[in-house]
């Protein structure tokens, strides 16, 4: 478990380790405190509907999805489908090799 400082950011890829979605990656869109992040998929979490989750139930990945990052500091909002491309380039390059 590669964390810098064990501070999350937003825009970082996380493996989820507890609950219903274990195993399952997800994207920090935001931080509420230095307990609880909210985390959305794009697919079954959506930005609009983002699961709240304890820093202890997260694996954080030392990757941050730049299209998301970006998205989120200007906008303050973040395409679902963005998500989901954010997650699929993550799994095809990152996890596979």
């Amino acid at each position: 478990m590669s964390e810098v400082d064990g501070i999350p950011r937003i825009g970082e890829v996380v493996r989820i380790l507890r609950g219903r979605e274990a195993g399952q990656y997800a994207i920090i869109i935001d931080v509420i405190d230095d307990r609880f992040v909210l985390l959305a998929d794009g697919e079954k979490r959506k930005y609009d509907r983002p699961k709240k989750k304890n820093l202890n139930h997260i694996e954080l990945l030392d990757y941050i999805s730049p299209e998301v990052q970006n998205s989120l500091l200007e906008t303050g909002r973040v395409t679902n489908g963005k998500l989901r491309f954010a997650l699929d380039k993550f799994v095809n390059e990152i996890v596979t090799d």
